[in-house]
């Protein structure tokens, strides 16, 4: 491969390659490669703008570089790449490397470590191929359900799916962070000898890679060039409260003034799906939801100072009011092959096309004028990623292309409009929460949860480690379910112990957030018909009292203490707007030089401060927890304790172990 240097990037080319590399960002560099005859100059993720750099070029016969700050591309006369930081040593012999490199392309004399399989004349497969170093870890990545913190060894689809979201960065303990800049459906590998990307569809490789001294500042340059979360309103750091599902304003008002009896201030009650005449009709069946009572409710729920949020859906019904409308217009996403249905709960619908702005402007308008208009302030964005009948990407088309080429980005498209729509209209302290997110969606107000999540101790200890995992990928704003979603019975004990185990772990995250579907269902529906307002089951009760009185007493004293805390939540919203940190942090996040902090993994950092030990086992009440250097108090007792043991804590059905760094 022939190099050269064109301005400040790195070329190369050898038959119909064509290989780049530049600086991107702080210590980063990207790199682009196609077999066409142009790169698409699309950005994908690396959307914000950030100093390039000034790179530092040198082309040589048998070795060529290109160095931004601290980090090397070294590339041989084969076009194989290795990464350097600036602390590594390295020799050269004619076409191979000396000395051990963050990461590197793969060396297989007959396998190519970027391979370009034809699906046309200009759409390809894609596989890139890295050597991996013993010992190193990997993190990151989005949200998987798996209980593995550490992913390497895992293999990954990069498909966004219900509970799943692909974001593909990942943050290695070598001191280095990738981005796999690619909207592509596809594979990761994370393998023991190699890590291996592909791509079902695309025309280019992509991909950025950045170094650090440590997680923070990994995590710090990737957000700076893919975009943050702004400040989180502390309007939103109390209580939300939410079922399956209120059926009237009544049901509603009933819950919030039961509330207000209490003492106690809802932040947000939510009203979810099926409210509406038909999917896609994106207003409230006037059956059950007249427009008086709609505003009088959410006049109601402002003056008790609550936000009032309501469920939307990307799907269409046949019957719906817009869907002939929005076909006509080409606001819909189609089928390569087949029938246009893509999705048959509870009728038969197509799926919007968020790709398209005017689809965007579109769904806005509708949502503004039936909703906003009557004081719903807050959207919920369901079905995001989006469900489907099938999972055949290759056969939906979008305005930009075919899901298997630009699929991730379903998610933040569709909550970009929401986000731009409510920020043209003047609205302030927005928060939309969303079923699933691609790379950069945080800086679009999203808050995203885990989806609909079993209600077993095995889903949540899944989700402590997707909670940690997706704030390295760049998501600070992230909740869950409490108690899991699926419930089949709330009168089991069991189920109510799981249920404070994930409250008492809610209060240390995010959102603290009530929400379920409840069983047994044997609540009459409100109508006989199969559509509409009224039609759908609804779950059991899902409020702080519904439980039983010492369940009760144990969520409202936590609720209490997450008030107590909302000064320090605040700080560490606006960190996380301001260099990217998440809240909820792996403890090598915040004690990288500890080696203990990379192996534990059921045990987590809110914020600097805050030292977290969740109860993941029915039954348990004790367990270990390890205190790394410095100070620690346990905030239930007051006693002070020297850091670098590990203890075991009591863990009584009322509380879980937190200890506080002094």
């Amino acid at each position: 491969m022939r190099f050269e240097q064109s301005g400040n990037a790195l070329i190369g080319r050898a038959g119909n390659e064509y290989l780049q590399l530049e600086p991107w960002g702080k210590n980063a560099l990207r790199v682009r490669c196609t077999v066409l005859p142009a790169l698409s100059g699309l950005a994908h993720a690396l959307t914000e703008e950030v100093e390039k750099g000034n790179a530092q070029i040198v082309t040589g016969p048998h070795v060529s570089s290109i160095t931004n700050g601290r980090i090397r591309a070294e590339v041989n006369e084969s076009g194989t790449i290795a990464f350097f930081r600036d602390d590594t040593r390295v020799l050269y012999e004619y076409n191979r490397f000396y000395g051990v490199p963050l990461t590197r392309e793969s060396r297989c004399l007959k396998v190519p470590p970027r391979e370009f399989t034809g699906l046309s004349s200009d759409s390809f497969k894609l596989a890139v191929r890295f050597e991996r170093n013993d010992g190193e870890r990997i993190y990151g990545m989005g949200q998987y359900q798996q209980p593995h913190l550490d992913l390497m060894g895992c293999t990954l689809d990069l498909e966004q799916r219900n509970s799943q979201m692909a974001i593909p960065f990942a943050l290695s303990s070598q001191g280095y962070g990738f981005l796999w800049n690619l909207p592509a459906t596809g594979k990761v590998n994370f393998g023991r000898n190699l890590t291996e990307w592909f791509a079902d569809e695309t025309d280019e490789m992509d991909y950025w890679i950045t170094v650090a001294d440590t997680p923070a500042k990994l995590v710090e340059n990737y957000t700076a060039v893919v975009g943050r979360a702004p400040a989180m309103s502390r309007d939103y750091m109390g209580l939300w409260q939410c079922k399956l599902r209120y059926r009237t304003p009544e049901e509603v008002l009933e819950v919030a003034h039961k509330y207000e009896e209490q003492g106690i201030h809802l932040n947000v009650i939510v009203i979810d799906f099926f409210h509406w005449p038909y999917q896609g009709s994106w207003r409230f069946d006037e059956t059950y939801w007249p427009e008086d009572k709609v505003k009088a409710m959410c006049d109601e729920l402002h003056r008790m100072g609550i936000k009032v949020m309501v469920s939307v859906w990307p799907s269409v019904d046949k019957r719906s009011e817009n869907y002939a409308e929005m076909a006509d217009l080409g606001l819909l996403s189609r089928s390569e092959r087949g029938s246009g249905e893509t999705y048959d709960y509870q009728g038969e619908c197509a799926t919007i096309d968020p790709f398209n702005p005017a689809t965007r402007e579109y769904l806005w308008k509708k949502c503004k004028e039936n909703y906003s208009r009557l004081g719903i302030d807050l959207f919920w964005l369901d079905n995001s990623e989006p469900d489907s009948i099938i999972y055949h990407f290759d056969n939906i088309r979008y305005y930009t292309g075919r899901a298997s080429k630009v699929g991730l980005e379903f998610p933040k498209n569709y909550l970009r409009g929401f986000y731009e729509g409510m920020t043209a209209a003047g609205q302030k302290d927005i928060v939309n929460l969303v079923r699933c997110a691609w790379v950069g969606s945080q800086k679009y107000a999203g808050l995203f949860w885990s989806g609909d999540v079993p209600s077993t101790f095995e889903a949540f200890r899944d989700q402590v480690v997707a909670g940690l995992n997706i704030g390295i990928a760049g998501i600070p704003w992230w909740t869950t379910d409490i108690g899991g979603f699926m419930t089949d019975d709330v009168n089991d004990p069991d189920f109510v112990e799981l249920l404070l185990r994930w409250y008492e772990y809610a209060v240390f995250s995010p959102i603290l957030r009530m929400h379920g579907d409840r069983g047994p269902y044997d609540i009459p529906p409100l109508d006989t018909r199969d559509f509409g307002g009224g039609y759908l089951h609804t779950g059991q009760p899902n409020e702080i009292w519904s439980y039983g009185a010492e369940p009760e007493r144990i969520m409202k004293k936590h609720l209490e203490l997450r008030l107590s805390l909302v000064d320090y939540i605040d700080s560490i919203y606006k960190e996380a707007s301001e260099n990217g940190s998440p809240l909820l942090r792996t403890m090598f996040y915040e004690f990288p030089q500890d080696a203990k902090c990379w192996e534990v993994e059921d045990q987590y950092m809110f914020g600097g401060k805050y030292l977290v030990a969740p109860v993941l086992e029915l039954g348990q009440r004790e367990r270990e927890v390890y205190l790394p250097a410095g100070k620690w108090e346990d905030i239930h007792t007051g006693k002070v304790y020297d850091g670098g043991v590990t203890l075991t804590c009591p863990a009584p059905i009322d509380f879980i172990p937190v200890f506080r760094l002094v």
